[in-house]
């Protein structure tokens, strides 16, 4: 997926609606919001920590009862050094819980 999709996966996990700038949380600082298409296109879940934790958040709480919570714990760890692991690991996990709950 692209990293404007893989942004979106994201958005919409966290219940945001991308057409619709207030559902974004105001906390994120998003003063120069880029539309493409009526959507928002400057969302920056790849490279940016505030934007990424209250995901990891969402999905620790998630995760409790099963294998993705130590691999989050884990991509925790080694994000200190690899902000993309994380980022990474975040989007197998929202994969994995929208398969499980279609």
């Amino acid at each position: 997926m692209s990293k404007l999709d893989n942004n979106k996966l994201i958005a919409e996990f966290m219940g945001w609606d991308i057409l619709s700038p207030t559902t974004i949380p105001p906390n994120l600082h998003l003063s120069n919001l880029e539309v493409d298409n009526g959507e928002i296109a400057n969302l920056k879940f790849h490279s940016s920590w505030d934007w990424l934790m209250p995901v990891v958040n969402k999905c620790k709480s998630y995760s409790l009862d099963n294998t993705y919570a130590d691999r989050i714990d884990e991509a925790l760890v080694e994000s200190e050094i690899d902000f993309d692991y994380l980022f990474c690991t975040v989007l197998d996990f929202i994969e994995w819980y929208n398969n499980e709950n279609k």
